[in-house]
């Protein structure tokens, strides 16, 4: 398999063209350091810290731009030096592999 990061997000139609098993999401979380399963297993969220609000909306501006290049958006929550960002895919009730694919290149933004 390529790199996460290296992959582009692709449309289903449906949990069963696109849902992953608990046993698949629980193989790529591990591919996304950081990253962890909602309780529910229909997630995965990170939370970033930074030094100030500043550097907070650069990190969000670049993932609102890789959200809109990819066609996948988060959920963000955000203060003055944190930002929490939950990927799932709403089309097929759960995860998928864009989620991972977007949170591997949100980690690239922070090395």
């Amino acid at each position: 398999m390529s790199d996460l990061k290296d992959r582009h997000c692709r449309p289903y139609e449906g949990a069963a063209e696109g849902k992953l098993s608990p046993a698949r999401v629980q193989e790529l979380i591990g591919q996304v350091k950081g990253w962890s399963v909602d309780a529910d297993g229909a997630g995965i969220r990170r939370e970033f810290k930074f030094p100030d609000f500043y550097r907070t909306m650069n990190f969000i501006n670049a993932v609102a731009f890789i959200a809109n290049a990819e066609d996948h958006h988060p959920d963000v929550e955000l203060g003055y030096n944190y930002a929490r960002v939950r990927f799932s895919t709403h089309s097929v009730d759960g995860i998928s592999e864009n989620d991972f694919i977007c949170a591997a290149k949100v980690d690239a933004l922070v090395g």
